[in-house]
C-alpha cells in the first residue's frame, strides 16, 4: 500500500494513490536542490522577489482548482478552502514586497573606529515537513521567506495531501523556480536521511508534539538548525464585556475555524463567574447551531474531520473526559469522520482533558473567580501557542497579556492572523516564529562584517 493517498473524509472513498519516491530519486532531488542553491543565492534579490511574487499571482489565478483539491483531501469547506488559498497568496506576496528589507545589512554602533554590519545570507537546502490542516498556508509561510532569502526547499507534505503538494510544486516551477522548490513523496525514513545529509542545512516541521520531538532528535544528532511549530490549547479568557453576544460569536468563530482543526484555535473558554451562566447558555446554543455537512455545500459550517481516525481519536478523548467526571453539555456524537460541535464543563486538573489538546470542534468551558484564577487556568497546560483576552478594561488587558505564557496574545479579536504578524509559541508549542519579518531570521547566517 502506498503511503500517499487521497481519501475523501466526507465519503471514505479512496480517490487516488501515489507511490513514494525511490532512494535514487531522493538522491537526485537533494543534489538538484543543492546545485540550485549555489546558483540561486547569487541571483539579485530583486529578481528573487519577482519570481516569488509570481508564485503569489499563480495562487490567485488557480484558486478554484487549488481549493477543490483540499476539499477532496482533508474535507475543508469550500469557502474556507478558497480563503486559505487567498491567504497563502497574501503571505507569499508579503515576502516579495519586503525582500530588500529582509536581506538588507543591519549596521551596528561600535565602540571604536571603523564600522560593522550584520549581513543576512542564505544557509542552503532546507527540508520542510508540513501538516494536512492548512495545506497551502503552512507551506507559504515556510517556503516564501526562505526562497526570497536564497535558500532552496525540499518539501515533504502530509501523506494525505499529495495532489495539493504537487500543485504547489507546479506553481513554483511555473514561476521560474524549478529546483528551488521540490516536492517529495518521501517516507519518514527517507526524511531522516535528508536531515542527516550534509548538504541539508536545516529542517522546519509543523505538526504534533510527537513529530516535532522525533524531528528535533534527528536534527540535533546531526547538528542541524530546527524550527518547530507544534500543537496548542489556546485559552479564550472572558473577564468583562459590554456585548456578550459578540463575545460568544467570537468564541464560536475561534473554536470552529477549520472544523476545529487549527493549532491556534481557542479551545479552552475561561469565564468569570458573573458572566459564566449567560456565556455557557449562548455558547452552547451557537455551537450546536453550526451546520455539519457536505464541505462543498454553500451553507455548511463544518465539514468532516480530516479522517475517520481523527474523529475516532477525538471521540475517545471526549468519552474519557466524561468517564473521568467532566459534564457533556452538548454534542459528543461521531458519524464516520463527522463530529458534532461539543461543549464540556467541570473539567478539573485531575483529568486528562485539562492538559490535552482537542483537535476538533470541542470547547471546554471553565468558571473562574477573577483575573488571577483566569491566568492560572490559562497557563495550566504544557502548551503556549496563542491566547485570547476579552475585557473592557484596557489596563487589565495589558496586565493579563503580560502574564500569559504564550507566543501570541490577541485582545478583543479573533481570527486576526496576517502576513506581517509573527506566528509561534513557547513551551511544548514550538521553538520558532513564522510569518512577519521574524520568519526571515530563522534560516539565515547572521554574518558579522567588522571593518577597521
Amino acid at each position: 500500500m502506498t503511503d500517499y493517498a487521497v481519501v475523501n473524509p466526507a465519503t471514505g472513498e479512496t480517490l487516488a494513490t501515489y507511490p513514494t519516491i525511490t532512494d535514487a530519486e531522493l538522491e537526485n532531488a537533494i543534489a538538484t536542490s543543492d546545485a540550485t542553491f549555489h546558483e540561486w543565492r547569487n541571483v539579485p534579490v530583486v529578481e528573487r522577489a519577482g519570481r516569488v511574487r509570481r508564485v503569489a499571482e499563480l495562487h490567485r489565478e488557480r484558486r478554484e482548482e487549488l481549493a477543490a483539491l483540499i476539499v477532496r483531501e482533508m474535507g475543508k469547506p469550500l469557502a474556507a478552502a478558497l480563503g486559505e488559498v487567498d491567504f497563502a497568496a497574501d503571505i507569499t506576496e508579503y515576502y516579495a514586497d519586503n525582500a530588500e528589507k529582509i536581506t538588507a545589512d543591519q549596521p551596528i554602533d561600535i565602540l571604536g573606529e571603523g564600522s560593522a554590519v550584520i549581513r543576512r545570507s542564505a544557509l542552503g537546502v532546507l527540508l520542510g515537513i508540513m501538516p494536512w490542516n492548512f495545506p497551502y498556508y503552512q507551506v507559504a509561510r515556510f517556503a516564501a521567506p526562505n526562497i526570497v532569502i536564497g535558500n532552496t526547499i525540499l518539501l515533504k507534505h502530509a501523506p494525505q495531501c499529495p495532489e495539493s503538494a504537487a500543485a504547489i510544486e507546479k506553481i513554483y516551477r511555473d514561476a521560474g523556480l524549478e529546483g528551488a522548490y521540490i516536492n517529495l513523496y518521501a517516507t519518514n525514513e527517507q526524511a531522516a536521511r535528508i536531515i542527516a545529509d550534509p548538504r541539508v542545512q536545516g529542517v522546519s516541521v509543523t505538526g504534533s508534539e510527537r513529530a516535532g520531538a522525533a524531528v528535533a532528535e534527528q536534527a540535533g544528532r546531526h547538528l542541524k538548525k530546527v524550527a518547530l511549530e507544534l500543537g496548542g490549547s489556546d485559552p479564550f479568557i472572558l473577564l468583562s464585556t459590554d456585548d456578550l453576544d459578540g463575545a460568544v460569536q467570537a468564541a464560536v468563530d475561534a473554536r470552529l475555524d477549520n472544523t476545529g482543526q487549527s493549532c491556534n484555535a481557542a479551545k479552552r473558554f475561561i469565564v468569570t463567574a458573573d458572566l459564566y451562566d449567560g456565556f455557557l447558555e449562548k455558547f452552547t446554543a451557537a455551537m450546536t447551531a453550526a451546520k455539519v455537512g457536505d464541505p462543498l455545500a454553500d451553507d455548511t459550517d463544518l465539514g468532516p474531520l480530516s479522517s475517520v481516525a481523527a474523529a475516532e481519536r477525538l471521540a475517545e478523548q471526549v468519552d474519557r473526559a466524561v468517564a473521568q467526571g467532566a459534564t457533556l453539555v452538548a454534542g459528543g456524537k461521531r458519524d464516520g469522520a463527522f463530529y458534532t460541535p461539543t461543549v464540556l464543563t467541570d473539567v478539573t486538573p485531575a483529568m486528562d482533558a485539562y492538559r490535552e489538546e482537542f483537535f476538533g470542534p470541542v470547547g471546554v468551558v471553565y468558571k473562574v473567580a477573577g483575573e488571577d484564577e483566569a491566568v492560572e487556568v490559562a497557563n495550566g497546560t504544557p502548551f503556549g501557542l496563542g491566547s485570547y483576552v476579552f475585557t473592557t478594561d484596557e489596563k487589565q488587558a495589558e496586565r493579563v497579556a503580560d502574564k500569559i505564557d504564550a507566543g501570541m496574545v490577541y485582545v478583543n479579536v479573533v481570527l486576526a492572523d496576517s502576513p506581517e504578524l509573527p506566528f509561534g509559541g513557547v513551551k511544548r508549542s514550538g521553538t520558532s516564529r513564522e510569518m512577519g519579518l521574524l520568519a526571515a531570521d530563522e534560516f539565515v547566517n547572521k554574518k558579522l562584517i567588522r571593518i577597521a
